[in-house]
């Protein structure tokens, strides 16, 4: 499509008054190219030629030569480069001409499902290739009969790491003949294992390198990166093993066009601007009008399903035959709408759609015109993922970023360069965590005895003491000189290798004024005939979320349809939701708190403030919902919810100033609390450079509940902890000097993104966040003045290096 066209006639339009505050222009490349040192086979050269591929991009040849090398490697291009090819020809090439396995690790059950559709449609033309090529996928989904021909006859095995975590490795004596023919591993998105997840799949990476040994062979390692920057490193510590960057992007791109539109102001309040929903809606329309095909990021569940409504209300005003070619999409959706929905799409049949950051991840949804990130998403790289989701092909294309009103989204509205200079954030990962290796030894130990020589080393310095103390607690035993789990079931089944609720309640569709019957519990879309006549299950949603998207009374929102929820089953894991037109939706009112329930150590030694580590019971509950009219947003109605409060017990690290620096604070003019508020939101992303976690591992609160005074405390967001907070009380002067450096040396005047303003921690994650202003841009004065009288100069000194790590970082959840 013409971007310029469509930018001259967003210009025109009536309501156009100079939103459109810069356009960067990306040039287009050429591609480049390279020959592999030794020729494909036959099958494989006529596989290519027949998608139209003549010739390799640089970056693929590589890979090719790396993985023929045996050397592990990761492939870090951009979006549409042909990233999938870098591990697939290796894969095939070996499929082809000896008895070779792969594995395929994906972080979602989704783009496994895509990438096997992808691999049948590559070999389906060629009868050598679709004879010697055996796909399936092993998943959580994937009936009993199935698996068993899977483990005895598939040589590409697609699942995900909790499957390998909890169904494979456990069993591995059944997939012995995989094992011992296995000769490649994908690990696809591999810059998703950072923090908590990362340090679970580290260990489960280590345990099946174990298990691989123990059938005689060692598998190369082949993964695939969003642009991070570091993925060697990521990947390295992942594995425990040297890995080869693969950087160099041989793909072409077209000229691609970023914009930034910052809504403009209501009125005369200069605080309020109109909704980047709103405009969003303004900009789908025009791009898909101009017969471009446009898909908009949206930051909440709640928010795609609004504007998909709106767009289709709009163009069946105009009696457009568009209105019925957008849709929505996110998590919750079956998983046999999602796939209509990516095929509808890859196909050009649906021209828009409103998505969550679900599609962010590289299921192949075709060539895109525009890309619209409604609020900025969160962090670098993850706006320039959604950014690639458009010009993926030859192409010109348009990516536009619409600011919400929230400080960090006008802050980079008004300094473009800041946005278009910034490096995409590190990810962190520890695979020493003690905590989690305490939960993965008795796995590995259940699996193959762990020799406490040239075995136990593989998960770290800190394994050997771990084992031990597990030994000493009786859940594993040492017999001749080896660790023996102690006995009982598969340990690694009450092991979750993500700290978001593996539990899912099934929203099931009743008809008007009938009576819920139950059924099978927490099935994400049980067999119909499990099911009583007048019952459907139309979508799902985890068990954390829930009580905020599925509460009495609430409308649920599905396909820009209303359904009113008529019984939320906490016992049954079931909202029972009937077919409503209203002329509202509703937005849960959330409370939180953490309460301090035990302390386990303090430093009464530490200058100006009480410092503290112990237990918190951190709880969340929606008490109430507003009733919000579609299009005007005006609240017309509010109602009770009596649901139980969500707990987590974990672990926190508090500091509060005590009663001689908050009187310093005022003798300078400024306000503690605003000093503590700084603090935390630096302190939420500097923490994971002490804790070497994720900030996504971590929450932050300022309380004066508990202590009656401003205090900080962060806490793990896992139960029972991690030791991140236990480490940031014990490095609490290199913590507080590394949140001096950061803003000390930023050079804004009032606090920006990159220092005081950092989280915007919103308590309801799936609302529209148009009915909730972000919260303003704490004191960046209080907060270097606070910090300087908690740190003595000597204390000050930090490693700059360190400092090379802190991007902007809000935590992205679907």
């Amino acid at each position: 499509m013409d971007v310029l066209a469509l930018l001259k006639r967003i210009q025109s339009r009536p309501d156009y008054g100079g939103q459109l505050q810069h356009v960067e222009e990306l040039p287009e490349r050429a591609g480049r190219f390279a020959v592999p040192e030794n020729t494909l086979p036959p099958a494989l050269e006529r596989l290519l030629a027949a998608r139209g591929i003549d010739q390799l991009y640089c970056h693929q040849v590589a890979a090719l030569e790396a993985a023929r090398a045996g050397r592990d490697f990761v492939v870090v291009t951009g979006t549409a480069s042909g990233k999938t090819l870098c591990y697939n020809l290796p894969i095939l090439e070996a499929a082809i001409t000896e008895p070779a396995r792969a594995l395929y690790l994906f972080p979602t059950k989704a783009l496994a499902q895509d990438q096997l559709k992808g691999l049948l449609e590559l070999v389906a033309a060629d009868p050598e290739l679709a004879r010697a090529v055996r796909p399936g996928v092993y998943d959580g989904d994937t009936p009993t009969a199935q698996r068993r021909r899977i483990r005895g006859e598939a040589n590409l095995v697609l699942s995900n790491p909790d499957m390998l975590h909890a169904s494979v490795l456990p069993y591995h004596p059944k997939w012995a003949a995989f094992f011992s023919e296995l000769r490649y591993v994908v690990i696809d998105e591999v810059h998703t294992y950072r923090g908590i997840m990362g340090a679970h799949v580290s260990a489960v990476l280590r345990r099946l390198m174990r298990v691989c040994e123990h059938y005689g062979s060692r598998p190369v390692f082949l993964a695939a990166s969003a642009t991070i920057a570091n993925p060697g490193e990521l990947t390295s510590r992942l594995l425990g093993r040297e890995v080869e960057v693969i950087d160099d992007d041989g793909s072409p791109r077209g000229r691609k066009y970023f914009a930034l539109w910052n809504p403009s102001p209501l009125g005369k309040d200069s605080l309020a601007r109109r909704s980047a929903n709103d405009d969003a809606v303004l900009w789908l329309v025009e791009a898909l009008k101009a017969g471009g095909q446009a898909l908009a990021f949206t930051r909440t569940r709640q928010a795609a399903e609004l504007i998909h409504r709106y767009t289709r209300e709009e163009l069946a005003a105009e009696h457009s035959p568009l209105a019925d070619r957008v849709r929505a999409y996110r998590g919750g959706y079956l998983p046999n709408e999602r796939r209509q929905i990516e095929q509808d799409l890859f196909s050009g049949n649906l021209r828009g759609v409103a998505a969550t950051n679900a599609l962010e991840l590289g299921i192949d949804v075709g060539s895109l015109d525009v890309a619209l990130l409604v609020n900025y998403p969160g962090t670098i790289a993850s706006s320039w993922q959604q950014a690639g989701r458009s010009g993926r092909r030859h192409d010109e294309s348009l990516a536009v970023l619409l600011a919400g009103n929230d400080p960090v989204d006008q802050y980079l509205l008004c300094h473009p360069e800041y946005f278009f200079s910034q490096s995409p954030e590190h990810a962190v990962v520890d695979p020493d965590n003690p905590y989690v290796l305490a939960k993965h030894l008795p796995a590995a130990a259940f699996e193959l005895p762990l020799k406490p020589e040239g075995d136990i080393e593989r998960f770290g310095p800190l394994a050997p003491p771990i084992a031990g103390a597990l030994n000493d607690q009786g859940v594993v035993i040492n017999v001749k000189q080896q660790y023996y789990f102690a006995g009982g079931q598969n340990p690694a089944i009450g092991v979750s290798l993500r700290h978001m609720s593996d539990n899912t309640f099934s929203i099931v569709l009743i008809e008007p004024g009938a009576k819920p019957q139950p059924i099978a519990r927490g099935l994400a879309q049980p067999h119909k005939s499990a099911l009583p006549p007048d019952h459907t299950v139309i979508a799902n949603v985890d068990a954390i979320s829930a009580p905020e998207l599925v509460y009495p009374e609430a409308v649920y929102l599905h396909n820009s349809e209303t359904y009113l929820v008529r019984e939320l089953d906490l016992e049954g894991k079931i909202a029972y939701v009937e077919r409503r037109e209203t002329d509202y939706y509703t937005q849960a009112v959330l409370e939180s708190n953490v309460r301090i329930t035990g302390e386990r150590d303090t430093n009464a030694e530490f200058p100006g403030a009480m410092l503290g580590y112990g237990d918190v019971d951190v709880a969340w509950q929606t008490v109430a919902f507003k009733k919000i009219k579609f299009a005007t947003k005006e609240n017309i109605g509010l109602g009770p919810v009596n649901i139980p409060a969500q707990n987590l017990q974990t672990t926190a690290v508090w500091l509060a100033p005590d009663d001689a620096m908050r009187a310093a604070m005022k003798a300078a003019g400024l306000r503690a609390s605003e000093g503590v508020v700084g603090l935390r939101n630096l302190a939420v992303v500097a923490l994971p450079l002490v804790a070497m976690c994720d900030s996504r591992d971590l929450g932050g609160v300022v309380d004066s509940k508990n202590l009656g005074r401003s205090t900080m405390i962060l806490y793990d967001r896992y139960p029972g902890g991690l030791g991140y907070s236990e480490r940031g009380f014990a490095n609490m002067p290199q913590l507080l000097a590394i949140c001096l450096e950061m803003v000390r040396d930023c050079p804004c005047e009032d606090g920006c993104p990159s220092c005081v303003g950092l989280p915007n921690l919103r308590p309801a994650i799936h609302s529209d966040p148009d009915l909730s202003r972000g919260h303003p841009m704490p004191d960046k004065r209080a907060t270097i003045h606070l910090l300087e009288l908690l740190i003595s100069p000597s204390d000050n000194a930090v490693d700059p290096p360190a400092l090379s790590v802190l991007r902007i970082g809000v935590d992205d959840r679907d």
